[in-house]
């Protein structure tokens, strides 16, 4: 495969699987998995710079955003962490560290890495405000009424010396005690369980009835300060302070002095984590200095100053009960191993997906065989491999099967894939239901209030068919299903209606196009203008686009060669969704940057790095975050790497100021 296909299908990957994870809370794959394919993207885009996309998963933050609060915007993003599974990785980031500041002598403070759901509370004069969950890196849930509730969080501040304003960022934690008991609980009124004290904390921390939460024992650490006229001018210190202040810092947090250090550091937890009260994946190194952690600066995604190192995945054995096989919205087949239930890492595990056919050959798994099952850090199992030995001597090869199981229709091999999918597209029921389920998510249409089980009880009912006839329901059709109230009923029509606002870039995503995933919408709705373009597109011209591979291009000419599906499309014209992008989303776009490629390094007074990005994307233009031959300006502000400066010096690449950027849009002059 090449580069640019490889990319492309990672990054749709991707886009899907932090979709599971942080929209849906249903992750499909472990996180060891998703930091593979993560890694491999961000490596191919290093060598290629030409195919970097400004909407690429390695240039954003997953989201946890929900309905029901209120949303504030983050005054310094919520970032993730760079991490590795490898002691080497984690050494080589120490010495990238002191490359990065030229030799200069500093320290790392080494942290546990709580495995909870991150926030950010503000006080004022010693008085907790605000607290905002880290929503999508830029903006977050406001969710003070239940922070309030957790005893371990001061609302007033003890002490002296902190600043008349500050932030504090930390994890909200259920410790195990609790997970426990809530579990115990939830066992005997015969509801779902927890899948671990992530999902949990999470959970909780979003719910509407504060007494509740208050109910569940949620406790929070804390990690980083963030303000002016902090009361030092490093982490530890800071960390320190805050302590005195109130906040509860773990006791792990050390003071090291190099890789030796750090080392110790990692073996020491590895194994003394076990003991302590509450969930951890892993450990986190920082920078100590702040000086010294803004001179090493930020990529788009994570801080240079710091990188989170996970532990390894712990291993249980467990029986096989049977195999399962679920059929999905594309059609695509997916076995699941029903498991003895097991505990591992603190989880219950009953399921664990087989992915596909290949996968259960490669395993050889057999009925009944005892499987060997993965879950570190991660939520969702892996089936690692089968223990021969236990083998009964009459058990029979798990076979594959031969025909949907939702609606018997034979299966047909996806070409040039491992994937066995029902062609029935207009007839069976899992397919169906599956559109409308992802027609309605967040970041297609966000219908609020209609989730899996509405979908499956509108479509029983006749109500509806397809996606297209969500927008005939009425408020009275709601109000005669079991359990719907008039507030639930109107809630959903108004969604509906809402729906119809949303850019035209979402509706092409909703749609359930094959491998067209959110990135690929937003290129091909931004080149093609409108519907009507896209479904009269030959596939030559569709590849012409930039990331749109031949069987991208394919999937869509067959899409809409489909007679009902352009019905469908036509009724949703019909009931008034965008069918063409606005003319306020390409009033600011200009061609001055066209095929320029642009890198930015440094620190910046007039606008931040963000504010840059934009800026070039905006005018045409492509930011990528390496130099090489195809770089045609390095946009430098202070403290610009050493690294970048000698690679485009060396190259005769042009070094232009802030200043001299905005002059080049003012101007139109990029010769």
């Amino acid at each position: 495969m090449d580069p640019k296909e490889r990319i492309k299908q990672l990054r749709d990957e991707l886009n899907q699987h932090n979709h599971n994870y942080y929209v849906l809370n249903a992750p499909t794959i472990s996180d060891k998995e998703f930091d593979s394919l993560m890694h491999e993207l961000e490596d191919l885009e290093r060598a290629h710079p030409e195919l970097d996309d400004p909407y690429s998963p390695t240039h954003r933050v997953g989201s946890d955003l929900t309905h029901g609060f209120e949303q504030w915007t983050h005054k310094r993003r919520m970032l993730s962490l760079g991490n590795t599974y490898s002691v080497e990785e984690v050494d080589d980031f120490v010495r990238r560290c002191r490359e990065g500041l030229g030799g200069e002598e500093f320290d790392i403070v080494g942290e546990m890495k709580f495995d909870g759901t991150s926030i950010s509370l503000h006080y004022e004069h010693g008085r907790l405000v605000r607290a905002v969950t880290r929503g999508d890196g830029e903006k977050g849930d406001i969710v003070t009424q239940n922070v309030i509730t957790i005893r371990s969080i001061p609302l007033e501040l003890k002490g002296t010396g902190w600043p008349e304003e500050f932030e504090i960022r930390g994890e909200i934690v259920l410790p195990w005690k609790e997970f426990d008991r809530l579990n115990a609980e939830r066992e005997f009124n015969e509801e779902p369980l927890f899948a671990n004290p992530r999902n949990a904390a999470s959970g909780t921390l979003k719910m509407q009835n504060s007494a509740e939460v208050a109910r569940r024992g949620l406790d929070a650490y804390f990690y980083y300060l963030l303000g002016e006229n902090l009361p030092a001018d490093n982490h530890y210190d800071n960390m320190m302070a805050a302590k005195e202040w109130g906040f509860k810092v773990s006791d792990a947090m050390t003071l090291l002095h190099g890789i030796e250090d750090v080392d110790r550091f990692i073996s020491h937890w590895d194994t003394a984590r076990k003991e302590l009260p509450v969930a951890t994946d892993g450990l986190v190194f920082k920078v100590n200095s702040l000086r010294q952690q803004l001179n090493l600066g930020y990529t788009a995604k994570s801080p240079r100053w710091a990188i989170a190192y996970k532990f390894q995945a712990e291993r249980a054995l467990t029986q096989l009960k049977y195999v399962s096989f679920e059929t999905g919205r594309m059609g695509v087949i997916t076995p699941v191993a029903n498991l003895e239930p097991v505990l591992l890492s603190g989880t219950i595990v009953k399921r664990a997906s087989l992915h596909n056919e290949d996968i259960i050959r490669a395993l050889d798994i057999h009925e009944h065989d005892m499987l060997y099952v993965e879950k570190g850090g991660e939520i969702i199992p892996k089936i690692t491999g089968v223990d021969t030995e236990e083998r009964k001597p009459d058990a029979a090869r798990v076979k594959f099967v031969s025909h949907c199981p939702a609606c018997g229709t034979p299966l047909v091999r996806v070409e040039g894939e491992a994937a066995w999918m029902c062609p029935n597209r207009w007839g069976c029921i899992p397919q169906i239901t599956g559109r409308v389920e992802h027609f309605v998510g967040r970041k297609m249409m966000n219908i609020d209030g209609i989730g899996e089980e509405t979908v499956e009880l509108l479509y029983h009912k006749g109500l509806i068919t397809d996606i297209a006839g969500l927008y005939n329901l009425k408020a009275e059709d709601l109000n005669t299903l079991d359990g719907w109230g008039e507030k639930s009923a109107e809630r959903v029509i108004q969604g509906i209606e809402q729906s119809k606002k949303v850019p035209f870039e979402r509706v092409v995503y909703a749609l359930s196009i094959p491998y067209v995933g959110e990135t690929v919408a937003k290129r091909l709705a931004h080149a093609v203008g409108d519907i009507d373009t896209l479904m009269r597109m030959p596939a030559e011209q569709l590849t012409a686009i930039e990331d749109i591979g031949p069987r991208i291009a394919q999937s869509i000419v067959e899409y809409f060669a489909d007679e009902r599906n352009r019905n469908i499309v036509e009724r949703l014209r019909q009931a008034g969704l965008q069918m063409a992008m606005s003319e306020e989303s390409n009033a600011n776009r200009t061609d001055i940057l066209a095929g320029k490629t642009i890198v930015i390094s440094g620190t910046f007074t007039l606008h931040s790095r963000d504010e840059y990005k934009e800026m070039i994307e905006l005018n045409g233009g492509k930011n990528v975050g390496s130099i090489s031959k195809k770089t045609d300006y390095v946009l430098a502000g202070a403290n610009m790497g050493p690294a970048k400066l000698e690679k485009a010096t060396k190259l005769g690449i042009p070094i232009i100021d802030e200043h001299q950027f905005l002059a080049m849009l003012s101007n139109n002059e990029t010769e």
